[in-house]
């Protein structure tokens, strides 16, 4: 993870995440990694950096203006009786749904 481009804005010769790095990073997450799986990370994490320098490149827009609040005001109405909610239950008991026993 290398910091030094060159004048054309590339890394040059030297890859942007060399094996040392990454045996770095999987003694640090205590993962063991072969020796041809330490080149193999290095290059997915160098291609996961160029996806990070795209990002830089994408422009800054201006901010639109803040949003209102678009929910409607609450409507006070009536509800159901307690006969009306307790019409459909499979149970009821002294006037309340009756459900499974949980353990």
């Amino acid at each position: 993870m290398t910091d030094t481009p060159d004048s054309d804005g590339s890394g040059g010769d030297d890859p942007a995440v060399d094996a040392a790095e990454v045996e770095h990073v999987a003694e640090l997450a205590r993962v063991r990694l072969a020796e041809g799986e330490r080149e193999t990370f290095a290059e997915q994490f160098a291609a996961i950096l160029e996806y990070f320098e795209a990002l830089d490149e994408v422009p800054d827009l201006d901010r639109e203006e803040d949003l209102v609040n678009v929910m409607r005001e609450d409507e006070i109405e009536g509800g159901l009786s307690q006969a009306e909610a307790l019409s459909n239950a499979a149970e009821t008991e002294d006037g309340f749904f009756k459900g499974p026993k949980v353990s």
